[in-house]
């Protein structure tokens, strides 16, 4: 009997050492297929959300397509040495249909100009530096000047400042001068932000080969001549698929004259809610990707991001800003709906980048709250144009979208504030100094 189960032993031993790598590969199946279930995007939950507060949102979802809605929300969750990890929830999400993406775009100007200065690995070549841009095509122009910095001349630093108090145009076509069009595209791509393309400057009129050419640029230390950036020329194109391209039924042209055609938003930038939310997590959780798949920025780049992304203009001496014009909340539209004379929760950061044109309202945002110990991402894009013409400067931004957006941030942050966690975030890394 013994040497029967012994031998019964021996032949499970041979099955399993013959077996044992289509085992293997079936468990290693196995672990992938449940890795790839806990990273699904859930797509109920937002919708369910919302429904259940219809006096906030009935409007929106009985026309999710009229008012092009589309969310993303990134749960954070930490282990006990503060890594965080992701859940994602998401509403209306398509990566082709397109939105205009106005000034979120700056936010990958910022981070890819710093980038560039750190690459460049010249001498003394710092973001604080004097910046003169020349001119050498047409209708481009020069600058030697910035009344808006302590010192008077522009910086690197001083746009990214600008760019993310209040969503400075100027400031980002400098950036966008600078880093030149072929390599923000290429950086896209290098992050994985491949259903996106940046293709031309804000609020000029900028395309075809003008947006191409880039300007001649100089870094000076006092006096002295630090880096000579020659123009620059991008002979490459960066199409996508995309729908919604031709919308509404007329537009206002640059000669304030009505068209009676749809509007085309071809070859303008493109910025989709998925990469958005992925560049603000790469940029705010580091630690949570693998080194090489960081961004190339120093502490003090961090640090300047930081600060400026979550700084309110009424916050800043430079630049300085007109309360009438640029009052705290103006660029914060998730959570505060760019509401005026509305109280500030003091406990509350949020690290953002918004846009508004065309009718569309965005804005891509991390959130923090110190007393709570909340954070999560939040990206959102909503628009209103109900008369479908377009560049004519009526939409219903005061009546649709902000209150959209306001509803939406504030819905996710009371959501926040019930949500269990195994670990409790050290979020002392982005207390910033503001004064």
């Amino acid at each position: 009997m013994v040497r029967k189960s012994f031998g019964n032993l021996k032949n499970l031993i041979f099955k399993i050492q013959n077996n044992d790598m289509r085992i293997i590969g079936l468990f290693l199946l196995l672990l992938l297929h449940l890795q790839a279930m806990a990273q699904q995007t859930d797509t109920v939950f937002l919708k369910k959300l919302m429904l259940s507060k219809p006096e906030l949102f009935d409007v929106i979802l009985n026309h999710p397509t009229q008012n092009e809605v589309q969310i993303i929300y990134t749960q954070v969750n930490r282990d006990k040495n503060n890594k965080p990890s992701f859940k994602t929830f998401s509403y209306n999400l398509n990566a082709q249909r397109y939105f205009y993406p106005a000034s979120t775009v700056k936010l990958a100007a910022v981070i890819f100009a710093l980038e560039k200065i750190n690459e460049l690995k010249r001498k003394g070549l710092k973001a604080g530096l004097t910046m003169i841009t020349d001119s050498s095509f047409k209708g481009q122009t020069l600058v030697t000047k910035d009344k808006s910095a302590e010192n008077g001349k522009p910086s690197i630093a001083h746009y990214v400042k600008k760019i993310l108090l209040t969503s400075d145009n100027d400031a980002f076509n400098r950036l966008f001068e600078f880093i030149g069009r072929a390599e923000i595209n290429s950086k896209l791509k290098k992050y994985g932000l491949t259903e996106s393309r940046i293709l031309n400057r804000l609020a000029i009129g900028d395309g075809g080969e003008s947006a191409r050419n880039t300007n001649p640029i100089d870094f000076y230390d006092s006096d002295k001549l630090i880096y000579h950036q020659p123009a620059q020329y991008d002979d490459k194109n960066y199409d996508l698929k995309l729908t919604n391209l031709t919308v509404g039924k007329g537009y206002m042209d640059n000669k304030d004259q009505l068209v009676l055609n749809p509007y085309s938003f071809a070859n303008k930038n493109v910025f989709t809610i998925a990469n958005q939310q992925s560049l603000m997590k790469r940029l705010m959780m580091p630690e949570a990707f693998p080194k090489k798949e960081r961004f190339n920025l120093t502490a003090e780049d961090y640090k300047l991001i930081y600060t400026y992304m979550s700084k309110l203009p009424t916050e800043s001496d430079y630049p300085k800003y007109d309360e009438k014009e640029f009052w705290p909340t103006y660029a914060k539209m998730l959570y505060y709906g760019r509401e005026k004379n509305v109280v500030i929760d003091s406990s509350i950061r949020i690290f953002n980048k918004y846009g508004d044109s065309y009718g569309f309202i965005i804005d891509n945002s991390y959130f923090v709250d110190f007393k709570h110990n909340i954070e999560f991402f939040l990206t959102a894009v909503v628009q209103s144009n109900e008369d479908g013409i377009y560049n004519d400067n009526k939409y219903e931004y005061q009546t649709v979208c902000f209150p959209f957006m306001k509803n939406l941030g504030k819905s996710i942050y009371e959501f926040e504030l019930t949500r269990l966690k195994k670990q409790i975030p050290d979020l002392s890394k982005l207390k910033m100094q503001y004064k």
